[in-house]
């Protein structure tokens, strides 16, 4: 006799109770990017409904994210001026700093995650010291500058750091410090498996972090290695990481699916700003039903392995999720 597996998909009721996979708000982190100035929302034109704001801005888009029950948003920032070391970033008085302290001192039950990189800081775009020998990053300098913004951010209030940049021994260098300066119990959610990919190509737009000369490709992953990908994230938990994370999110949700099954640490995706444009182009062209391929594909996440989804449709996921 063969199985009726339709008995189980005719009522909807029980479609729901058996469900497999959802998703919730609190699996959301909301990406959000802060500018210097007053009165700034300024709309990228690759990415509709993503904008640069300013602090008066950021706090007011806060408002609506705790209100739609969204616990958590990533922080980016783009200073005035930039220069070879990212100096804002290593300073109480960065864009970065001061956002904290006042997102913290008006919204002291959303979790604010901080983006620990140089290239937005940088005047060449890359994420950290250049080696220019090599024309490339200096690893271990790098790691220097970056446990000095780590206690920046710690100290300014961040509930969680992480770091972007794929140097190596970066989560040990962190945690390390971090410990001796008192705060052993801020978590890390490391970007362990980040790929050198085509499809961050809007983000380079809003974050305004396009390198001025090559590429990342000396430290950022190959796309097409699977096994470094696993040994990447798995080093990195080794060295301390609380949280792993697969960037990009879309074509790689083998990897994802691969570190999930060799670790039992959570695991955070970035639904990268390629991903979120391309959706939204379709849906502008009137090619998809998009709030229906939106939903299917942050659920694709979760069914992957995820636990955790940074991503620019939080918002629109929480709306509906709300309905």
């Amino acid at each position: 006799m063969f199985k009726r597996f339709r008995r189980l998909r005719i009522n909807q009721n029980l479609r729901q109770m058996i469900k497999e996979t959802t998703l919730n708000t609190s699996d959301l982190i909301y990406p959000l990017f802060v500018v210097p100035g007053n009165g700034v929302k300024k709309e990228i034109s690759s990415m509709p409904g993503v904008f640069q704001m300013s602090l008066d801005e950021i706090l007011k888009e806060c408002e609506d994210v705790v209100r739609l029950g969204i616990k958590s948003i990533i922080l980016f920032g783009i200073p005035a001026t930039k220069d070879s070391i990212g100096s804002d970033a290593l300073s109480d008085d960065g864009i970065i700093a001061t956002s904290l302290r006042a997102i913290k001192a008006k919204f002291p039950e959303l979790l604010v995650i901080t983006d620990l990189c140089f290239c937005e800081y940088t005047d060449h775009g890359h994420c950290g010291i250049l080696d220019h020998a090599h024309e490339t990053v200096d690893n271990d300098a790098t790691l220097e500058i970056s446990a000095k913004q780590a206690l920046i951010h710690a100290k300014n209030g961040a509930d969680m750091i992480a770091p972007s940049g794929m140097m190596d021994g970066i989560i040990e260098t962190l945690r390390a410090t971090l410990d001796e300066n008192g705060y052993e119990n801020l978590p890390i959610m490391s970007y362990s498996t980040k790929f050198a990919s085509a499809y961050y190509g809007p983000f380079r737009d809003v974050a305004e972090s396009a390198p001025s000369f090559g590429d990342r490709r000396s430290y950022q992953m190959d796309s097409a290695n699977r096994l470094e990908a696993i040994n990447e994230s798995l080093q990195d938990e080794a060295q301390g990481a609380d949280i792993l994370m697969v960037k990009p999110a879309l074509a790689y949700l083998d990897i994802i699916r691969d570190i999930k099954e060799r670790t039992l640490l959570p695991l955070c995706v970035y639904n990268v700003s390629g991903e979120y444009a391309m959706l939204k182009a379709a849906a502008k062209a009137g090619v998809i039903d998009y709030e229906r391929v939106m939903m299917e594909t942050l659920i694709g996440f979760k069914r992957a392995g995820a636990s955790l989804i940074i991503t620019y449709h939080a918002k629109e996921a929480a709306e509906i999720l709300k309905r």
